[in-house]
């Protein structure tokens, strides 16, 4: 709903579906938390806190493109349409593929369901939450009987005992992280359960952390539910009343785990650890496990979802406040699309392919042509593009070629695919590099829709922007493009209030209680009911008076119905296994890759928040100091990480959080912004049997120093060449100043640096050519725009001080030259990134008094803003307090100054 100047939305970023309210500040939008949203009630994290410094045309794609030329909308779509017309005429409309994502809203999603399995006649379109999310899918529909997450965020708040595995909620949903936060203070007693092979930010509030062996999450429950028979403590009056399938799961619990000892041998954990969390989930009736993508992204997935869900149902904690199984979700609208069938082995409205369902959504949309059998999943259709078996794939606001494992593989299947297209709202990405037809799509802030969060709450998204350009939203164009092909009748939406009155109407087609999804009440909204349309739980059988949120259902599950024909839930029978993937001579280390604090998938929209760029500006592997050491590594130098599909090129980090073998990188960066650094091309596409989720988690790779002959930093104020791939770079983007950090293995010269900066006119220079030492101020227009330094070692330099100077047009060559001001500077790691603190001010605060993160918050400011960086604080007063304690025992109490001097 707006209000002049001021319009409630959605955040794009994570499954927790925050509401922001953006509204206007001389000139520049802000972005705040909604206080009435009852996802986030007014918190939101640095990335949401942020949103206002991502609504910029830089980098947009406005116009349509064929093959790199500027095309009017007829033209692009007319092409569109003609090339899937003659790709379905000569080969059958299997040629065909869609690849969409849970950036899409819900009408997008919808229409794009539509237009391919409805029309076009075939079941290959597919989502990136294939990536994240369909091992949960499956294992829901295996034990519930539907896709349906039973609880909702409040559950974390009244659960007595909460166990986080496979997920860095503290990073990855940080809202719902700071709200257990509050829950557990001000309710002491309650417990938190933190299930990591990694010491992650998470850890900070752990009463404890399970470090298992990775992989191993299918033993631990697996044997929690034989420990729970063993010790008579499951619900075997629920069991008896709502369930099947109970014995042949105890069965194969009681094969896989006999008992205690071989749980423990099989997790690597001490056998008293895992006793102590079987007793602590055995005395608190009221549990939650919420679980994530280090349960997910496995190739043994399904059994481990279904493992959790075993236990939750073996003890009757389902269905009541504060007890639930509970799948979080990556993406704004991962729930979204498996509502509409985004899913390629699903149809529409949590309906499959059986002929009941076939000649239902035939009926309902009005086609005789709609596919007969599920599609190609992910992996299978860039292989099938590979193969030549697609001939044509559209690919809708995701990138394939930086997400998908086996990344270089996706590259090359798209290189030889006789026709790419790709609709994206920004202009450069590594998949819309392969493009022959580019479409520009509405961003965030200037498309109108629905979203679904991991508690299964559709919200608005609404637009606050204008349509920048000739960009279109992605329901748009799909309507146009169906309407060329001769679908216009099926496709005549004039707005997405009729696209989500369609998609509500066929949730409550011939449903009568039988599936889990249900919107029907939805069907009738006007237009204006639509835009004003609040938050709201489904199903949603009933509209409410005046507030459709009091019709939602806040709990699945609570008289015990499952979605099975007889109403019971099913026990999955679960044989846990390692994964296939193991370390060996050659191959030493096991990679696992996540996401961080402040950053969002390639980094499309967060990279271009400079303070959202600030707490890791560069790609990394965190690698323990040992395995470093062992490696003959040093802390921070250029290292290649390979594994037998591809090989990156990034700087290490030496972290105490890893265990021994076990290393981590990040997922975001790509080749618009580093030269080798996507993780993905590492993984290989090892997938679950059931649910064709790749296994990311845990990739053996090895490591080697990359050895540069020289590095250079250049700071510019202007447009950047970066190198080709034989050298390393790594693109930092700022506000107004763009910094290139570049190293190799082959000699360049001071001409090679000034080829990095082509707007430069002028240059002041100081080189050592026989030392390889260069250094060089460019101008333009008489001021100084950049700053070039390159030696075999590179020097300490402040790179915030220049950035700052080149920003301002000013600054003293000399200075410039040095790359560092007079006095003080500060070059240590940022902390908080909301107000810009870094790490040297806080330790400061604490050596002055400062003994709790209140206190610190107090003098700094560090925490006082989304509360993302509070267990990073909470880690600084131990390590600090630490060092005061070593200085006073060896009777050294001066302590060094921070701050190094200029």
């Amino acid at each position: 709903m707006s209000q002049t100047n001021q319009t409630c939305t959605t955040c794009p970023y994570c499954g927790v579906g925050c509401g922001v309210t953006m509204q206007q500040d001389a000139g520049a939008w802000k972005a705040e938390g909604t206080d009435a949203h009852p996802a986030n009630f007014g918190r939101l994290c640095v990335k949401g806190s942020a949103l206002g410094e991502t609504t910029g045309l830089s980098e947009r794609l406005l116009y349509p493109e064929i093959n790199g030329c500027r095309v009017d909308w007829d033209q692009a779509l007319d092409t569109v349409a003609v090339r899937l017309r003659e790709a379905i005429d000569t080969h059958g409309p299997e040629a065909v593929g869609f690849y969409v994502s849970g950036q899409l809203l819900t009408e997008d999603y919808y229409v794009a369901n539509k237009l391919m399995k409805g029309f076009i006649g075939a079941a290959n379109i597919d989502t990136n939450s294939r990536l994240c999310m369909s091992s949960a899918v499956a294992a829901h529909k295996k034990t519930l009987g539907a896709d349906a997450v039973p609880g909702s965020y409040q559950d974390l708040e009244l659960a007595d005992l909460v166990i986080l595995v496979g997920s860095n909620m503290a990073w990855t949903h940080p809202v719902v992280y700071q709200r257990l936060v509050a829950a557990r203070e001000a309710r002491p007693n309650m417990k938190v359960v933190v299930i990591d092979p990694r010491s992650t930010a998470t850890c900070d509030m752990a009463d404890l952390h399970l470090p298992l062996q990775a992989g191993a999450d299918g033993y631990l429950f697996t044997g929690l539910l034989a420990w729970l028979a063993r010790e008579k403590s499951l619900d075997q009056d629920f069991i008896d009343r709502h369930t099947n399938g109970f014995s042949e799961a105890l069965t194969a619990a009681d094969a896989a785990c006999p008992d205690l000892a071989s749980v423990a041998e099989a997790c690597a954990l001490p056998e008293a650890l895992v006793e102590k969390f079987y007793q602590w989930f055995r005395d608190c009736p009221r549990t939650v496990t919420v679980f994530s993508q280090g349960i997910n992204q496995s190739e043994t997935g399904v059994d481990k979802a279904s493992a959790i869900i075993n236990c939750h149902l073996g003890t009757g904690r389902i269905g009541h406040p504060g007890a639930a199984p509970f799948s979080i979700t990556g993406q704004p609208n991962a729930m979204g699309g498996r509502e509409v069938g985004g899913l390629a082995n699903m149809l529409a409205a949590h309906m499959g392919f059986d002929p009941a369902a076939r000649d239902r959504v035939s009926r309902f949309w009005g086609t005789e042509r709609l596919a007969r059998s599920p599609g190609f999943k992910a992996v299978d259709l860039f292989r099938a593009v590979g193969e030549g078996r697609i001939k044509v794939i559209w690919i809708m606001a995701t990138n394939p070629v930086v997400s998908m494992p086996e990344a270089d593989l996706v590259r090359a299947a798209l290189a030889q695919c006789p026709t790419v297209i790709v609709s994206d709202c920004v202009s450069d990405t590594d998949t819309l590099r392969m493009a022959h037809i580019r479409l520009p799509a509405a961003g965030w802030g200037e498309k109108d829709g629905t979203v679904t969060n991991s508690e299964r709450r559709i919200s608005r998204q609404r637009a606050f922007l204008p349509l920048p350009g000739e960009a279109r939203p992605d329901w748009w164009i799909m309507t146009q493009v169906a309407q060329r092909m001769g679908y216009g009748q099926a496709f005549d939406y004039p707005n997405p209030a009729a696209i989500f009155r369609e998609h509500a109407a066929l949730s409550g087609f011939e449903n009568d209680g039988e599936r889990a999804f249900d919107i029907g009440a939805l069907a009738q909204v006007s237009d204006a009911q639509y835009d004003q349309l609040l938050p709201v739980q489904w199903p949603i059988s009933v509209l409410g008076p005046g507030d459709p949120g009091a019709a939602g259902t806040e709990r699945l599950f609570t008289d015990g119905h499952f979605f099975y024909p007889d109403g019971r839930a099913r026990f999955a029978a679960v044989a846990p296994r390692l994964p296939h993937a193991a370390v060996s001579r050659d191959w030493p280390l096991l990679l696992n890759s996540g996401r961080l604090r402040d950053q969002w998938h390639t980094m499309t929209r967060t990279a271009r928040a400079a303070r959202l760029m600030s707490h890791t500006s560069e790609p990394f592997v965190a690698v323990h100091p040992d395995d470093l050491a062992e490696a003959g590594l040093r802390d921070g130098e250029l290292v290649n990480v390979e594994s037998p599909q591809s090989h990156c090129v990034v700087t290490v980090r030496a972290s105490d959080d890893q265990q021994r073998g076990h290393v981590f990188m990040p997922i975001h960066w790509n080749d618009c912004f580093a030269s080798a650094a996507r993780v993905d091309a590492l993984v290989a596409a090892i997938r679950d049997a059931e649910s064709g989720q790749p296994a990311f988690k845990q990739t053996p790779v090895r490591l080697s120093a990359y050895g540069p002959s020289w590095q250079a930093l250049i700071v510019t104020r202007g447009r950047v060449n970066v190198p080709d791939s034989q050298h390393y770079w790594c693109r930092i983007p700022g506000e107004r100043v763009t910094r290139l950090r570049c190293a190799g293995t082959r000699a360049v010269d001071s001409e090679w640096l000034r080829a990095r900066c082509p707007e430069i006119e002028q240059f002041a220079t100081m080189e050592d050519e026989a030392l390889g030492h260069y250094r060089l101020v460019g101008y333009r227009h008489g001021k100084p725009a950049c700053v070039a330094v390159m030696a075999p070692t590179l020097p300490d330099l402040d790179e915030d001080w220049l950035s700052r100077t080149l920003e301002a047009g000013d600054g003293e060559v000399m200075q410039l030259l040095a790359g560092v001001p007079g006095g003080r500077r500060d070059n240590s790691p940022m902390v908080c990134s909301c107000h810009q603190v870094r790490q040297s001010c806080i330790e400061d605060a604490i050596h002055e008094g400062c003994a709790d993160v209140a206190a610190i918050s107090a003098c700094t400011r560090a925490g006082s803003g989304c509360g993302s960086c509070i267990p990073e604080l909470r880690a600084l007063l131990v390590s600090t307090e630490k060092e005061k304690r070593d200085a006073e025992s060896d009777g050294n109490t001066d302590r060094l100054p921070v701050h190094a001097v200029g």
